[in-house]
């Protein structure tokens, strides 16, 4: 006789209803993510899904709810009410945008020690002192629209919000750093490339990722953890006058940060790249799926595919092995570096945009001033 089903609690309902859309969420956090998101909050999260959004938007959106929720729980002791009134906007800001001299002389400006203490534990809070106000200003959008997805109006474009916002900044002011301290350039990636020299699978997988994450403009660590055999096309060879012809290969990018799913953004690898990748490929078996994988204790090779952040490891982990600072380099100093290394090269910036498909002529632009200005002939009139 069939055992009567076990009756689940809300937790573990949002959990299960959690899995369903895991491929797109940091679903190694599944446990902690249905203790603190609503039944609403989930509902809303698969109607997102199933609308099609973008995966990396759709993981920044449930980190960033995931966080509100936890600092309401912390600091009213309720989960978050919809449409949030004017009153929780403003308590928001003044926890997170606060003036760190004034705090010395008064322990009550700014976060609460006991709210800051309670987020801190549950891993939410890591560095000491008032957020960057592109990160406050970031989750206050994204719970603007979140409120507006779950058809209500909220208080975000009052007066009062945007009055606070302004004077928080003004009073805490914080130096805008770069995501990676230094760009991975031609001469750092040679060294990183050092570092993988054998034939082990580690290395050849490892050896691949940076090879392509670089050639092919400066991909974002997602676009190279999330990357699969079929958009991989191969393209006739590039006929060289001076010596064999280079393999070249077609990378087609699909939905990005800056592209819907209806766009076929292309990029292409030439010569060593390529080379890279098949080593990789044939050596671990893949002919479709997932193309960069996780590698095993025994070295077996995983089904799935390496999250994003393991490329940020990978790339620290290399430049560690190659005596160099970790802490300097991220996965985005690959991007930067791309770009740095092209004005290095005087290759012309629309050139080097359309391999990287940075939209923002301004964003791609402020590499190429960097590389260039220290030595350019407007520092050198006298």
């Amino acid at each position: 006789m069939a055992k009567p089903k076990k009756s689940l609690t809300a937790v573990e309902r949002r959990a299960e209803e959690l899995d369903t859309i895991a491929a797109v969420l940091p679903i190694e956090r599944r446990d902690e993510l249905a203790e603190l998101l609503t039944d609403h909050d989930v509902e809303t999260l698969r109607h997102l899904v199933n609308q099609g959004m973008g995966d990396n938007t759709l993981r920044a959106l449930t980190s960033d709810l995931t966080y509100l929720e936890a600092w309401g729980l912390a600091a009213t002791g309720r989960s978050l009410p919809w449409p949030a009134p004017e009153a929780l906007l403003l308590k928001f800001v003044a926890h997170h945008l606060w003036d760190p001299e004034k705090r010395a002389s008064a322990p009550d400006h700014g976060m609460p020690a006991d709210v800051e203490d309670n987020l801190r534990s549950q891993g939410f809070l890591k560095s000491v002192g008032p957020h960057a106000p592109a990160t406050v200003r970031r989750r206050l959008a994204n719970w603007s629209t979140l409120t507006k997805w779950r058809g209500l109006e909220g208080a975000f474009a009052s007066p009062a919000l945007k009055s606070a916002i302004r004077l928080a900044i003004r009073a805490a002011p914080r130096q805008r750093l770069r995501k990676s301290a230094k760009a991975v350039t031609g001469d750092v990636l040679a060294k990183l490339l050092a570092t993988c020299g054998t034939d082990s699978l580690r290395d050849l997988r490892d050896r691949a990722i940076l090879m392509v994450a670089f050639a092919s403009g400066g991909r974002r660590r997602s676009e190279i953890a999330g990357l699969r055999c079929e958009q991989l096309t191969v393209e006739p060879p590039i006929e060289e006058p001076d010596g064999p012809p280079l393999p070249s290969l077609a990378i087609h990018l699909g939905r990005t940060k800056t592209t819907s799913g209806e766009q076929d953004d292309i990029v292409y690898l030439t010569g060593r790249p390529v080379e890279a990748l098949n080593a990789w490929l044939t050596a671990a078996k893949i002919d479709s799926g997932s193309v960069f994988r996780a590698i095993g204790r025994w070295g077996t090779v995983s089904k799935r595919a390496i999250d994003p952040q393991s490329v940020n490891a990978i790339l620290k982990q290399r430049a560690e092995m190659a005596a160099l600072d970790a802490g300097e380099f991220s996965a985005h100093g690959i991007r930067s570096g791309y770009l740095t290394e092209a004005a290095n090269r005087g290759i012309p910036l629309p050139e080097a945009m359309e391999q990287s498909r940075h939209r923002s002529v301004q964003q791609a632009s402020s590499y190429y001033n960097n590389a260039t200005r220290r030595s350019g002939r407007a520092a050198r009139l006298l």
